[in-house]
């Protein structure tokens, strides 16, 4: 007989981690349309900060981090075009 395998337990360091990764991808959204120098540079050091956290969120951690990256990247040519501030 073999037992089920045991579940491991999530700490609130990774709830926190996952809400954080959140937080980062709904603020780079943001600065896509708003400001994007104000918003998306603390978008992507929150994501950072749950990349660190490590956990069961990992992933979701990771894609904040590269989502932080590309807003950031479009949400300064979208400024520029539409000669809209960056700051």
């Amino acid at each position: 007989m073999s037992t089920p395998p045991v579940a491991e337990e999530s700490r609130p360091a990774d709830s926190i981690a996952g809400f954080l990764a959140a937080l980062s991808i709904f603020a780079s959204l943001i600065g896509l349309v708003y400001h994007p120098v104000r918003l998306i540079p603390f978008a992507i050091l929150l994501a950072l900060i749950a990349t660190a956290m490590g956990g069961s969120h990992a992933r979701l951690a990771q894609f904040a981090v590269i989502t932080g990256a590309l807003c950031f990247i479009g949400g300064l040519a979208i400024a520029v075009i539409t000669n809209n501030p960056i700051f």
